[in-house]
Order: structure tokens, then sequence, then C-alpha cells
């Protein structure tokens, strides 16, 4: 019975490392760092990483039900691994169920935040719009958590163990930090 509560504990711990657990972070524009007042600065990677996948390119017409789909799922539990309302989410498990709403399901979506990245294209600070994505470093590995914008600085995630789905700023101490850039999932 011991092992198995050891067991319990280091599964339990490695759920809670290896999930999407962080805060937002301050913007900053390519290239270097900008203080924005919220406590925190953004800094984006000098080079944003182009996709290494064909990009999504979901209908520019689906933004704003992904944005409302991902409001109405504020305060849904976080669970490592999860991806339905029922079940919790974490972070890409969140992104992906609000993509499969607004698009019917008739799309193969990605699951991990990596492989989100790999099919979005980098989208500069100043072009963000509601419904892109935004990607963080929050395990030292790029690409480790992800939200999706739902306007004025502000993005919804599923930030870690025990938590809740959330909105949260860009400008947050936590996440400016570790901010890596916004990418777009639709068409331009």
């Amino acid at each position: 019975m011991n092992e198995r509560r050891r067991l319990a504990l280091a599964l339990l711990a490695a759920g809670w490392l290896a999930g999407c657990a962080s805060r937002p972070a301050s913007r900053t524009s390519a290239g270097g760092a900008v203080g924005t007042g919220g406590g925190g600065v953004r800094r984006a990677p000098a080079v944003p990483t182009p996709p290494s996948l064909p990009p999504l390119n979901l209908d520019p017409a689906e933004r704003e039900g992904a944005v409302a789909n991902a409001m109405l799922l504020v305060n849904t539990p976080y669970t490592y691994g999860g991806n339905t309302p029922q079940g919790g989410f974490d972070c890409s498990g969140l992104i992906q169920y609000v993509f499969q709403q607004v698009t019917g399901g008739t799309r193969r979506l990605p699951r991990s935040t990596a492989q989100w990245a790999a099919s979005t294209v980098p989208v500069q600070d100043a072009q963000m719009q509601r419904g892109d994505l935004v990607f963080f470093n929050t395990t030292g590995t790029p690409f480790s958590h992800m939200g999706l914008l739902v306007g004025d600085e502000q993005f919804v995630h599923a930030p870690s163990s025990g938590g809740i789905v959330r909105k949260a700023s860009l400008d947050n101490r936590y996440f400016a930090t570790r901010y890596l850039g916004a990418r777009r999932v639709f068409a331009t």
C-alpha cells in the first residue's frame, strides 16, 4: 500500500509539472522587451517560429464563435489530459475542444501545444485579433502553455492542476515574462 501511495504521489507531481501551468506575461515587440504597466515585461522571440506543418487556415467567420465558446468554458475544472467540459481541460485540450465546436468536428485538429504551434502562423502583436492563440514557455520548453485571445489583452486558458479555466491578462507579471507570441489559426 505504501508503494502504491508513492506511485500515486509521483504521478500526481508529474502531471502537475507536465501540465499546462503558467500565468500571463507582459507584451513585447518582435526583437525586444517592452514594459506594459501590468507589472511584467512581455518578450517575444526575435524571429517567430514559422509553422512546420501545413497551417490549419480555418474559416475566419468562425473567429467569434471560438471566442464565445472559450468564454462559456470559464470556471470549468483543470484536468491534466482533459478535453471535455465534463472531464475538465488542460490548456491544449481546451483549445482543441473550442475549435471542434466551431468547425463542427469536421477537421482533425492538433492536440498538444507544440502541435498547435506547428500548425499556426506567427502574428505580430500589433496585428493580434480575438480568436488568435497566445503561447508561453512555462516549463523551460517553448510552446508549453497556450490560451485563446478574447480581446483587450485578455486570454482564456486552463492554467494548472487544481485550477479552473479562467481569463487572464497578457500583462500579468508571470505570463509577461514567459510570453512567446501570438499565432493565427484562421486563413487570412
